[in-house]
């Protein structure tokens, strides 16, 4: 993809990372919790926007790069936040909090062309969701 013209590369990153999104999504929606299957694929092609944007205005300038990874981050930060919910001596959705900010990260490694790393981090928040689940009930 490196010699392709700017445009289909930037397209074919942002379908790989609502691709790569879509297993952490499924596996938030199959066990009924929100967000879910709509959700995770946006947050992972939404991470990948803003960083193909950044690095198409700002080419070569690390520290103005910098500022729009930071500034994801943060957006993603306040988003996960809304996921957790306090009830009567109980936290949940940190789980689901926790996948969220891991697929902007996804989303964050596509826009790097980490794509390697991007199908790990999908894969690895699947397994540890689904097996793990079990380990947690019993705690």
């Amino acid at each position: 993809m490196e010699g392709l013209d700017p445009v289909p590369s930037m397209l074919i990153r942002l379908a790989l990372a609502f691709a790569l999104g879509v297993p952490v999504g499924w596996e938030r929606e199959h066990r009924a919790l929100s967000p879910g299957l709509r959700t995770f694929p946006l947050v992972g092609m939404g991470a990948c926007a803003f960083l193909l944007i950044g690095q198409h205005a700002f080419p070569g300038e690390a520290r103005a790069q910098g500022y729009v990874f930071q500034a994801v981050l943060s957006g993603i930060g306040f988003i996960g936040g809304g996921a957790i919910v306090k009830g009567r001596g109980e936290i949940q959705g940190i789980a689901t909090a926790v996948s969220i900010w891991i697929t902007a990260a996804v989303g964050a490694a596509v826009a790097y062309r980490l794509y390697w790393l991007g199908a790990v981090l999908s894969l690895t928040t699947v397994a540890a969701l689904q097996l793990l689940k079990p380990f947690k009930e019993h705690t």
